[in-house]
């Protein structure tokens, strides 16, 4: 299953001209398995002005599978996660990323990403992430 972070969706959302948002849209014509998390969907809802287009996204992203946290395990993993790269000498910017990447590697799951730190939590903690 691949987990598709915020910054892919609005790309995506926008009708951007990316390479992760050209790959989300194939994996979604080939009926891949997707999926999002809550604070994805947070995130996501937020930056959207309009009710009406706010409305339409919410409904069209509840389609897809909700990965969930498992509890205090996932955010003990998301610090250990925060930790272990900054002892590597990279700090990762935002919480909300590590526990994504927490989520992510709890339930093996494969990130489809455009933020660089997953690519440093890739090589320090072990996150599994699409290469397109």
């Amino acid at each position: 299953m691949i987990l598709v972070d915020t910054s892919v969706w609005i790309d995506f959302l926008n009708g951007a001209n990316s390479k992760e948002r050209h790959a989300l849209h194939r994996l979604i014509e080939e009926e891949e398995d997707i999926s999002i998390t809550e604070i994805i969907l947070t995130e996501i809802l937020q930056g959207i002005k309009d009710d009406e287009d706010f409305r339409r996204t919410k409904n069209y992203l509840l389609e897809f599978p909700l990965q969930k946290p498992k509890g205090i395990e996932t955010y003990l993993k998301a610090a250990k996660i925060f930790r272990d790269c900054r002892k590597k000498g990279k700090t990762i910017r935002k919480t909300a990323d590590c526990i994504i990447a927490a989520i992510c590697v709890e339930n093996d799951l494969i990130l489809l990403h455009k933020d660089g730190d997953f690519d440093v939590m890739e090589t320090c903690a072990g996150l599994r992430v699409l290469k397109i």
